[in-house]
């Protein structure tokens, strides 16, 4: 082939075309100039469906969307996720991947969900602690992470600043899953009966401490600090990752005394002090509250056998579950 039969002005435009082999298939959409949010009418002309089935899928909570002074705004990237996410087949739609806090209910729950869904979705649940696994959820390596961070009464608004620390969290949800009581869990053979929080802490007790950036560890300091206490005079031999693993210490007689809910030390027969109420919520991306799995993992917490296991537990309140506590929009 001759090198000068086409001049380079024709071979820029060549190379061009086979970049974008479908220009045609390039609408309006695609164009820098789109909208970054969509009105009822943009949104039905772009999905190609009527206004009411619009106004019908947001008023049941099912489209990404916020109202504004009455009119409904749809954020187009949200959208388009939506679209993937309700895809038969699309991206992930059958997977729930969770991470964060440790909590024996929602070990339970999960465990409802996969024997439900077998081998028809990927579910999981790992143990984290809440800080690795809000980095986790940042880096979309899980799709939701569980957290608790200090006292009920002031948890939306710890458990917002505590996320709003990380780039994404403006396509963020907390989710409150339930209020859980948090307090000491002491070996049993501890004389513990009529002991206040500050003779507790003065006692020599072996005391099995959490990871830096869990919620159990945060919990404690915070007590320490309303009380007056400087955790550097404890008897702190033992640290480990999860509230099982300090559980299983306690049990062994390996260590005294650990900060935990009172549903772990039920579950393990651990003596157990209470201190006060958390809320225990759940952090996720807007498109995976709308997911399938996820609204089917709020309704088992509300079934029969789940609330009988929470009584058996003990120490878990069910007055927010599944409301949205806190959102960007």
């Amino acid at each position: 082939m001759n090198p000068n039969r086409f001049p380079p002005e024709h071979m820029a435009t060549q190379l061009k075309q086979e970049e974008n082999p479908w220009p045609s298939m390039m609408g309006k959409e695609n164009r820098m100039d789109s909208p970054a949010f969509l009105s009822v009418k943009q949104l039905a002309e772009y999905l190609q469906i009527n206004e009411k089935k619009i106004y019908a899928l947001a008023n049941d909570g099912r489209l990404p969307g916020t109202k504004i002074t009455g009119k409904w705004l749809f954020p187009k990237s949200l959208i388009d996720q939506w679209l993937l996410e309700s895809s038969h087949g699309g991206i992930l739609t059958d997977r729930l991947l969770i991470a964060g806090s440790e909590d024996p209910l929602l070990t339970r729950l999960v465990t409802h969900l996969i024997e439900e869904f077998a081998a028809q979705a990927l579910i999981s649940y790992s143990s984290t602690g809440t800080s690795m696994g809000l980095s986790l959820l940042a880096r979309r390596r899980t799709d939701i992470c569980a957290i608790h961070w200090g006292p009920l009464q002031e948890s939306h608004i710890r458990h917002a600043a505590l996320i709003q620390q990380y780039a994404d969290s403006s396509q963020w949800l907390i989710v409150r899953l339930f209020q859980r009581e948090q307090g000491f869990m002491l070996a049993s053979s501890l004389e513990v009966d009529g002991m206040s929080i500050p003779e507790i802490f003065r006692q020599n007790w072996i005391w099995a401490m959490r990871g830096e950036g869990t919620g159990s560890q945060y919990f404690l300091e915070d007590t320490a600090v309303s009380y007056g206490i400087d955790l550097s005079g404890l008897n702190t031999a033992l640290r480990v990752q999860t509230e099982r693993e300090v559980a299983s210490l306690l049990s062994q007689a390996q260590a005294d005394i650990a900060p935990g809910p009172r549903s772990v030390a039920r579950e393990f027969g651990l003596q157990f002090i209470p201190v006060g109420w958390e809320g225990f919520d759940l952090v996720l991306p807007r498109t995976i509250y709308f997911r399938q799995l996820f609204q089917t993992l709020l309704q088992h917490l509300h079934s029969r056998s789940i609330q009988l296991i929470a009584q058996q537990f003990g120490g878990y309140r069910f007055e927010q579950t599944g409301e949205i506590i806190w959102s960007p929009y």
